[in-house]
């Protein structure tokens, strides 16, 4: 057996099977594409799922991968042991009904004993109990010890997920010696001790189950393979566990320089060190494949992850972030099977970097916020921390509930999840309900669900006008056979030319016609049910049920729509260009109004970039490109290299848009026919909407014009007001008068100074001893703040002793500011938790330095009681 790194493992494992005539196929991304049933890509037979179920045909019956996969549910234990980790990589070699158990066995065995040669006798077999067709394959064939075969229950050697295909398993195990066994001597193959080493798992897909014990033998049986690639290179390299394999070790001595510690000397920093390593492979390959931290999906768990390495980081005393650092490392012991990484690196490590900087900025103050709340359980004799404390931590500080609870547990406390998870749904809620109250009247699954027939058909990419039938009638919330003049609809018709809001494109206005009848539609939504909803009001005539009306888009509004819904393709072909492939494509909608563009990138835009990409849309305009639009297979659209959204589901037949050599994208929207017919394109403004994503907005056609008329009346009625006679002159004006003001500041500012330091001389004479502190207090009225701050800088470099706290009404909002000198420090006192306390008395919160802190006031008819209490909070803290 000879000494294996894992990277040549792989490529050896998947060259092995292509000289069996597999077709390699690269990983698909962690991100499951047309598959809502996954968060994250969790094992090697996930993205393959069509093909096993004949939703799709393979590329070849035979098929072999290295699969990047993710699993959470043990994340608590990452660190605490050296078996768990939420990131590694699945060999498999699969068979869509081609061969079977006599192929997939003798191919096992010949890679295990020939390729890695691995002794015999430490290999060992595990069939199910009833395979007697697999133990004679096993013996008879391939030549196996019948004693180094092991019989195992359905629990272990059987696949089964409910109803569908399903069969028993077959599994190769490795001893790995009697010295790393549990020293029992019944130990054997699938004892829970860590002798026998379970690595490779063969699947025999051979019944159709109905889910009620009832199985069928297929006519075309599959295999289905999974071997940890880690776990392989586990036993390659004589090591215990994945934290010791080449390239995961060579990640963790990288962290382990930067935090200054060694390995395997000190059980708490191991822990961290095998946190932050299985972490930051995870995230490392999660950013790469598209994932972006938020608060909900697998969003959510990447920010979770990023934050629990993180906060292990300042655990092993680094308090600079630092993870951005080793996603290098990462990329440099994975880019010779994932050059993608390499290519993605500076993305990457910045997407990685702001969200790191992001929860330093919060941790702090978290952390001070649960240290309290752990001491006051403490103090009480409370087992349990609140969940509405949780809640807080959760909401205000970005504390994931199992980082709080990992904190929390580490003290020997639980968390009220139940009460936590009840806020978190109350919010949930909330959001929803608002949600909804912007939804348009009437269009909603639940209105429409008495309809059963196949939807409304949609002509509107052909014409704006057409005849239909009323199919149902929604009159003020309630179904109707005929709705009057005043009454709020919304209308489902069998045929309709009203686009219905999708991908980001907002619903047709228009009309409804029939005689007398008027409805005007101000909006079109889809239902889940493929019908189409129609929302306005009837405003002349009576609407009734199996009528037949003609509808009609409004001409305009349509124009106006698609101008910005092609300016949004050109606008991501652009970015792309200019920024770089990571950008793609988190949301969008476009109106008759603006085009609004979301993106992912990693910072702001500068004034140049901007330039460029309103220069580089514009060129394409001007050069009057037809736009194309045909239907197309899924296939041919991917071949033909059409950019699809990131998680979107696409059916068998889909829409594709191409702009000349610019744009390839598959959408189902509506387009002009050239892109001269946009007329111009100006941006509007480019800002964040989260970490990671930007936004652009902007206006075409007309749009623009109207910008360019508001901007001129914005203009005439500045210098209007600044007395101007010429519009030319307003740009001098302007820097005149900000000249002007930032003199009179400076004179504000030294007369500011200058009243300050009267006042603090009469301060002194009322000053009261508190045991080695003096305690001043003092209350103003119309101080500002920086005048405050002034004031208490004063205070400080008079008295080193001194503890002052001032405040301030100003247009009725009261302000406290509390200072501490060098001696006060020196005697452990705090002037945020002394601002705290006193705020508190006034029904205000502040909060700050340790020399220096503000608070504002609520009720500032207690300003005088809480000034009242500075001296007696003070001895408080001194006698603490």
């Amino acid at each position: 057996m000879k000494w294996t790194g894992l990277n040549e493992l792989r490529e050896k494992y998947l060259s092995f099977f292509e000289s069996k005539g597999h077709t390699r196929l690269k990983s698909y991304p962690l991100i499951p594409q047309g598959d809502n049933s996954l968060l994250l890509i969790n094992s090697g037979m996930a993205p393959l799922k069509k093909y096993f179920l004949g939703q799709e045909t393979p590329p070849n019956v035979r098929v072999t991968t290295c699969q990047k996969c993710i699993r959470t549910p043990d994340i608590e234990r990452v660190g605490k042991t050296s078996r768990h980790g939420t990131y590694f990589e699945m060999l498999g070699n699969f068979s869509f009904g081609d061969y079977f158990k006599h192929e997939a066995t003798a191919w096992a065995w010949e890679f295990v004993t020939k390729v890695l040669e691995l002794p015999v006798d430490r290999i060992w077999i595990s069939i199910y109990q009833d395979d007697d067709e697999a133990f004679e394959i096993w013996t008879k064939e391939v030549g196996i010890d019948p004693t180094h075969i092991v019989r195992l229950g359905k629990e272990d050697n059987f696949w089964e997920h409910g109803v569908g295909p399903c069969g028993p398993c077959s599994e190769l195990y490795f001893d790995r010696g009697v010295d790393v066994g549990c020293g029992s001597p019944d130990c054997a193959v699938g004892c829970d001790c860590d002798r026998f080493v379970e690595f490779w798992n063969l699947v025999f897909t051979q019944f159709d189950s109905d889910g009620n014990g009832n199985y069928a033998r297929m006519p075309k049986p599959n295999i289905d393979t999974g071997m940890g690639l880690e776990r392989l290179a586990c036993i390659m390299q004589g090591v215990d566990n994945l934290f010791e394999v080449d390239t995961v070790a060579n990640i963790m001595k990288h962290i382990a320089k930067i935090a200054n510690v060694t390995y395997k000397e000190n059980e708490k920093v191991d822990v961290s060190l095998r946190v932050i390593t299985d972490h930051i492979r995870s995230t490392t390959f999660m950013v790469g494949d598209g994932v972006l931290p938020s608060n909900e999906g697998r969003g959510y768990v990447l920010r979770r992850l990023l934050r629990r390495a993180a906060r292990h980081g300042r655990l092993l005393g680094i308090k600079k972030p630092f993870l951005y650092e080793v996603v290098d490392t990462v990329i440099n012991e994975n880019k010779s099977a994932y050059p993608e990484l390499a290519e993605k690196a500076a993305y990457i490590k910045k997407v990685i970097s702001i969200e790191e900087e992001s929860f330093a900025k919060t941790v702090d103050k978290g952390m001070e916020l649960l240290t309290e709340v752990i001491e006051k359980a403490q103090k009480e004799g409370a087992k349990v921390i609140s969940g509405a404390d949780v809640f807080k931590l959760n909401d205000t500080f970005g504390f994931p509930l199992d980082l709080t609870k990992e904190i929390v547990e580490e003290k020997g406390l639980e968390v009220d999840e139940d009460a936590f998870n009840a806020l978190m749904t109350e919010q949930k809620k909330r959001a929803r309900e608002a949600r909804s109250n912007n939804d348009a009247f009437g269009a909603s699954d639940d209105t429409f669900s008495f309809l059963n027939g196949n939807g409304t058909k949609f002509v509107g990419y052909e014409t704006l006008v057409c005849d239909a039938k009323v199919e149902a009638i929604v009159a003020n919330g309630e179904k109707a056979d005929f709705a009057s003049a005043g009454s709020e609809v919304a209308i489902v018709l069998d045929t309709t030319s009203f686009y219905a809001e999708s991908g980001g494109q907002l619903g047709d206005k228009g009309v409804i016609e029939a005689g007398d009848c008027k409805v005007e539609i101000t909006d079109t939504k889809k239902i889940s049910n493929g019908y189409f909803i129609h929302v306005g009001k009837v405003v002349s005539g009576e609407l009734k049920q199996d009528q037949t009306v003609t509808a009609k888009v409004n001409p305009a509004t349509r124009m106006a729509t698609v101008r910005n819904h092609t300016s949004a393709h050109l606008v991501q072909a652009a970015l792309r260009s200019i920024l770089g492939d990571h950008v793609h494509q988190a949301g969008q909608q476009v109106d008759e109004h603006r085009m609004r563009f979301d993106f992912t990138h990693f910072s702001a835009m500068t004034a140049d970039e901007l330039q460029q990409l309103e220069d580089k849309v514009n060129e394409v305009i001007a050069a009057a490109i037809d736009v194309e639009v045909s239907e197309k297979s899924i296939d041919e659209a991917k071949k033909m290299g059409a950019m699809a959204l990131f998680g979107e589901k696409y059916g068998d037949v889909v829409r594709v848009c191409k702009i000349g050599d610019v744009s390839l994208e598959l959408c189902g929207g509506t387009h002009i026919k050239n892109t001269a017919l946009i007329g111009c394109f100006k941006i509007i403004s480019e800002t964040s909407v989260a970490s990671g994503v930007r936004r652009i907005e902007a206006a075409t056609g007309f749009g623009v014009l109207e910008m360019l008329n508001d901007a001129k009346a914005l203009i005439a009625k500045s210098a209007e007001a600044l007395k101007l006679a010429n519009e030319n002159e307003l740009a001098n004006k302007c820097a005149s008068m900000v000249s002007e003001l930032k003199e009179k500041d400076r004179e504000i500012e030294k007369l500011n100074a200058q009243i300050a330091n009267s006042k603090i001389k009469s301060l002194f004479d009322n000053a009261k001893q508190v045991g080695p502190v003096s305690v001043v207090t003092a209350k103003f009225e119309g101080t500002s703040a920086d005048a405050l701050r002034s004031m208490g800088d004063m205070i400080k470099d008079r008295d080193e002793s001194i503890v002052a706290v001032i405040s301030s009404v100003t247009d009725g909002k009261g302000t406290f500011l509390c200072v501490c000198g060098k001696k006060a420090l020196d005697c452990k006192l705090h002037a945020g938790k002394i601002i705290q306390q006193i705020a508190a008395i006034a029904g205000g919160k502040g909060g700050g330095r340790p020399d220096s802190a503000m608070a504002g006031v609520s009720d500032v008819s207690k300003i005088d009681e809480a000034l009242s209490q500075v001296s007696s909070v003070v001895e408080g803290l001194l006698n603490n």
